[in-house]
């Protein structure tokens, strides 16, 4: 089955670090350059974070240049988020997705950044 799972949400005080991770099955995960994003409350779904498909290029949205780190594992068919000095606008469900012309989504895991 053609899949990308997330995991690794939950609530997280200010300041804090988590790290999410989207495990791939059912494709040729090596092939393909991977995307985080990230939906607020009431907001559009934006862009956080990408990698290529083997690692060598990636890019950050502004808001969490310097603070968030994309990565990902060829051999265990994953891509991580690490994400340090968590804020309260970092609130949002983040959803990883497969780049290419069929577009494959997760289903989001929950990171709620809160004292």
């Amino acid at each position: 089955q053609v899949q990308l799972v997330e995991s690794g949400g939950g609530l997280v005080q200010p300041g804090g670090s988590r790290r999410l991770s989207c495990a791939a099955s059912g494709f040729t995960f090596s092939s393909y350059a991977m995307f985080w994003y990230r939906q607020a409350p009431g907001k559009e779904r934006e862009f956080v974070a990408y990698i290529t498909s083997t690692g060598g290029n990636r890019n950050y949205a502004d808001s969490v240049k310097g603070r968030f780190i994309i990565s990902r594992d060829n051999v265990k068919n994953t891509v991580y988020l690490q994400m340090n000095s968590l804020k309260p606008e970092d609130t949002a469900v983040y959803y990883c997705k497969r780049a290419g012309l069929n577009t494959l989504w997760g289903q989001g895991t929950q990171v709620t950044v809160s004292s």
